[in-house]
């Protein structure tokens, strides 16, 4: 059997469908899934560790056999805790069935054969009876079917389900009930994750304003959470408009109801302000008393000061549909609405009851404009940065005259729209989707563009003099930024575009930006590494198993690839300088062989070698580059700022080497990195 796998194609910017190995599917989850994440979660595991054997005492005093139902039970860990508890017997459900068939080595080499038994069924299906799955129903449910909005796993309809028909009434559950919290705030910086806006540009007739169609402005987004690292978001990026308030809590061992419905509460903001983001994270109470309580509260709310780093639970932003100005003491009411998978939310002033309570719609948002279908947040953030877009503005300014014949090649850019303003005679753009088109045909409208600006409905291969009125091009620009790359390297499809078009470039064209560079640096992460790390135990239960998985799925393919990381919701200090491995000349045509280049990377700090981090540069004009990766090292000890609006290449050594002084530090790292020109991708070597 073979697997249809999705990948970016940085040679004709597209997603392509490729034939895989059957297992290719199944070792790219295993490879990139969290489990070892969660094994090195400290405070979870011990969390469910007391809950557990709680709920096996209370069941136990009452003189009761304890039964335990173990939904998703990945590892067997919590299963293995409950039958070391005293638990008499556990059903442990795991529909994933390489997970499961791992549960049952773990199980049988823990010593837990004849008190654990492992289905690999989704719990709906699971059968209860002499001779169904399970022999009765269970009086424990233990689940673990959370991620960072808590319900977007489908824990409520498996839970509904599992009082139904697999528990019995009244069971003990672990956790016994889960809270979710929320603070309105007030942040131009998340803000511009989810609106575009105006773009000032300082051009020789006055200044022009940039400006997104009125539905845009209007339009609610989507319900997709926006779930971050909330701990590496600086006070400053934020202003508190309220106390931290409950929203809404759910009681594991009562029936649960997944019905759409909505919770409201009343706010009372403590400061004056915009009102445009919903901060929200919850708890879990592993016990009735709420004794043992595991929180994803961030930093300003959590009064410990000993953090468990998580990157499988994190804290969720949510976008209001539209900023609602609030007064210090005057009360608001927060609504918030969710469906069996998603919540979002809604601010009403605090009216008559009825009124507000009239107003309550539980319909999903709809994004109306469609520019949040064709931008993720990061983008919007980028186009957003001001800083970035003077660059451009700046290049621009150099290159381009008032016969300038321009093309522009990149997703969703407001490039076209700058290169006008800034003079150049004619402007052409291409979009590779036809969403863009018509998204980008309403947005030009809006700015009185729509004769001004030409969109090209062909792919650069297919231009033809005609779509271009027999003139040839004498400015190309790009930002480049395509949709479909998910590496750093994948925008370099500007390159073959480029390419494509040879033909209709002027012969002194200038192409902006002229060259790109790839980096790379050696880091030691402060949390990171724990997604890649083997546990080898787990709160005394033997897990290698599950760590020979994960890198036997690593190792799947000949060579390790990188992978893409947001680097600044994870902290990291360089180990050595930041260094130019390749460059891209956009003035050449792509060549035919392949660019490779080898040499080795000096270590300046000691740390541990986690692994080394890759990135884009792109060279504008002449002095002026923006990087999409490394921004600035801001101190002696090496911490690294990143570009915030692109996520980096990390790539994990399969060895940690940790130097503890200078003396002893291996004095540099050797690597090999070739990219294949036939295939836009870069296969690379390292060695420590």
């Amino acid at each position: 059997m073979k697997t249809f796998c999705g990948r970016a194609n940085p040679t004709t910017g597209a997603m392509e469908w490729l034939e895989e190995d059957e297992n290719y599917d199944y070792h790219q989850e295993i490879a990139r899934s969290r489990y070892a994440d969660m094994l090195h979660d400290k405070d979870r595991n011990v969390k469910y560790y007391q809950g557990i054997r709680a709920a096996v005492s209370r069941v136990k005093e009452r003189g009761e056999k304890a039964i335990v139902l173990d939904i998703g039970t990945g590892t067997g860990l919590l299963s293995m805790m409950a039958a070391s508890a005293g638990a008499d017997f556990c059903y442990a459900i795991e529909v994933f069935k390489p997970m499961a068939n791992a549960a049952v080595k773990i199980v049988e080499k823990n010593g837990f054969r004849d008190k654990i038994k492992v289905i690999n069924k989704h719990s709906t299906e699971v059968t209860v009876g002499p001779d169904g799955d399970m022999q009765c129903r269970a009086n424990i449910l233990v689940t673990e079917l959370f991620d960072t909005e808590l319900i977007g796993e489908g824990a409520l309809p498996t839970y509904e389900h599992a009082h139904k028909y697999l528990v019995q009434e009244g069971c003990e559950a672990v956790p016994h009930r889960a809270t979710v919290y929320v603070q309105l705030v007030e942040s131009k910086r998340m803000w511009s994750w989810n609106k575009l806006f105006p773009v000032h540009v300082e051009a020789e007739d006055g200044e022009k304003i940039i400006v997104s169609p009125s539905e845009m402005e209007n339009c609610p987004g989507v319900p997709s959470v926006c779930d971050i690292q909330l701990n590496q978001m600086p006070s400053r990026d934020f202003t508190i408009l309220s106390d931290v308030v409950t929203m809404f809590s759910v009681d594991f061992s009562k029936p649960v109801r997944s019905a759409s419905t909505y919770y409201r509460v009343q706010l009372e903001p403590v400061k004056s302000g915009k009102a445009q983001i919903v901060l929200s994270w919850w708890d879990i109470d592993m016990d009735p008393s709420g004794m043992i309580n595991c929180t994803m509260a961030p930093y300003w709310v959590k009064s410990t000061s000993a953090f468990q780093w998580r990157d499988h639970w994190m804290q969720c932003v949510y976008f209001l549909p539209n900023e609602e100005p609030v007064l210090q003491g005057e009360k608001v009411y927060l609504t918030a609405c969710r469906d069996e998978y998603s919540v979002w939310y809604t601010l009403q002033k605090a009216r008559g009851e009825e009124e507000n309570k009239a107003a309550i719609s539980v319909e999903s948002p709809v994004c109306r404009c469609q520019a949040h279908l064709l931008w993720n947040r990061p983008r919007f953030g980028q186009l957003n940065d001001q800083n970035r877009t003077s660059q451009y503005i700046k290049s621009l300014m150099k290159v381009l005259k008032t016969d300038s014949v321009c093309l522009c090649i990149s997703d969703g850019s407001l490039l076209p729209v700058l290169a006008h303003y800034l003079g150049a005679k004619q402007v052409q753009c291409f979009f590779l989707s036809l969403v863009y088109y018509f998204f980008f045909f309403k947005f030009f409208k809006a700015n009185h563009l729509e004769d001004k600006i030409k969109i090209i409905e062909a792919r650069p291969e297919l231009l033809t003099s005609s779509h271009l009125e027999d003139k040839k091009i004498s400015v190309l620009v790009g930002e480049p930024f395509f949709t479909t790359s998910l590496l750093p390297w994948h925008n370099l499809y500007f390159w073959y575009a480029r390419t494509a078009v040879t033909s209709h470039l002027a012969s002194n064209v200038t192409v902006l930006p002229q060259s790109a560079s790839l980096h790379m640096m050696i880091v030691e992460f402060q949390d990171l590494w724990r997604i890649r790390s083997p546990c080898g135990t787990c709160e005394g239960f033997d897990v290698q198993t599950m760590d020979d998985m994960i890198k036997n799925s690593l190792n799947f393919r000949e060579s390790k690839e990188a992978e893409p990381h947001p680097l600044w919701e994870y902290p990291c200090k360089s180990l050595s300088d930041p260094q130019e491995v390749l460059t891209f000349d956009f003035r050449k045509t792509v060549p035919q062989h392949s660019l490779s280049t080898e040499g080795s990377v000096n270590l300046l700090r000691k740390g541990k070698s986690h692994g080394a981090v890759l990135w884009m540069e792109y060279h504008l004009a002449a002095d002026i580059s923006v990087s999409t990766g490394l921004l600035q090292i801001s101190n002696e000890k090496g911490n690294c700022e990143w570009n915030p609006h692109c996520k980096q290449a990390v790539y994990f050594f399969s060895s940690v080497i940790e130097s503890e002084t200078l003396s002893d530090i291996p004095s540099a790292v050797t690597y090999a990195i070739n990219f294949n020109t036939k295939t836009g991708d870069i296969a690379m070597d390292f060695k420590l």
